[in-house]
């Protein structure tokens, strides 16, 4: 059973940290006045702001503003700042421990994925949604409506047109995953996705076809495609080609991986690098039901 931390009321205490790649201060304006706006009070890292390199601080500062916000109290939920990269350098020097007494949620995707899967280690619900440094970027208010929804308690439903290669059925499970390369990263590691009787969500950004493939070979040899309950794919952002064409999408690399399996598969949900990236709780319960014309995603 995984621990659901308190959904969020007015005055509630929020965080933000960074974890991964550093940004501008003023990157995070629309975050923090929404947050204001929805009744919040926000408190940011001690080393938010930092730089060093492309990280947002050294290994030490993000490591000490991310165990701070997990195990303060007051604090009710967690926004990773960003993605990019730089979480798997800290995951293994956090302690989850008072996290476990006072659960809170954790907000992020992309490289934040290391997160997640560390929570769901814990056995630990958070949620795979929109990250602040993306709040006034154009197009994005629909998913930030759709992650305060979430957060202050109401249960996600949603409904989508069927993709051509999506294969029908229906499935219960808990739902975990987000990154692909982050998730194959994660192969042998203290964090590494237990995908047995699961929900897997994969999307991916700034890829190359050939990679991809060698992505998916990597999950269906290690075992993770075969013991799925079911699976969604979310946006395949940026992808690149060689020269010499690869000769199959991204979707239909994954489609024929899992063609030999029997589970339902919904392509093309929005979620990932895009402005269209709708909250989902990882480690809730969720029923996928994958139908001709159209697909409906629901937490339980």
């Amino acid at each position: 059973m995984y621990i659901r931390p308190p959904f969020l009321k007015k005055n509630d205490r929020v965080a933000i940290v960074a974890t991964a790649k550093n940004f501008d201060k003023e990157e995070l304006a629309a975050a923090i006045q929404s947050f204001k706006s929805w009744g919040l009070e926000v408190v940011e890292g001690k080393w938010l702001y930092e730089k060093y390199h492309q990280f947002a601080g050294s290994d030490s500062a993000r490591k000490e503003d991310l165990q701070w916000a997990l195990d303060d109290s007051t604090i009710q939920a967690v926004f990773c700042a960003r993605g990019g990269y730089g979480t798997a350098k800290i995951i293994d020097t956090i302690d989850f421990k008072k996290m476990l007494k006072h659960p809170k949620w954790v907000v992020g995707f992309s490289d934040v994925t290391v997160l997640h899967a560390q929570l769901q280690v814990n056995k630990i619900q958070s949620i795979h949604g929109v990250m602040p440094i993306l709040f006034g970027q154009k197009g994005y208010k629909l998913s930030i409506e759709k992650l305060r929804d979430v957060l202050f308690g109401k249960k996600s439903s949603y409904e989508i047109v069927s993709n051509k290669l999506n294969r029908e059925g229906e499935a219960t499970g808990k739902l975990i995953g987000g990154n692909l390369s982050i998730i194959c990263s994660l192969i042998g590691t203290s964090s590494e996705v237990n995908t047995k009787g699961k929900i897997l969500l994969l999307e991916d950004v700034g890829e190359n076809l050939y990679r991809i493939d060698r992505m998916v070979v990597q999950l269906k040899r290690a075992g993770k495609l075969k013991v799925l309950a079911g699976l969604v794919v979310g946006h395949f952002t940026a992808i690149e080609d060689n020269k010499i064409n690869f000769g199959k999408t991204a979707y239909e690399i994954i489609a024929d991986a899992v063609k030999e399996y029997n589970y339902p598969v919904c392509f093309g949900f929005p979620a990932g690098h895009e402005a269209d990236n709708l909250p989902l709780v990882l480690g809730a319960e969720q029923t996928l039901t994958v139908l001709k014309k159209a697909v409906f995603i629901k937490t339980n």
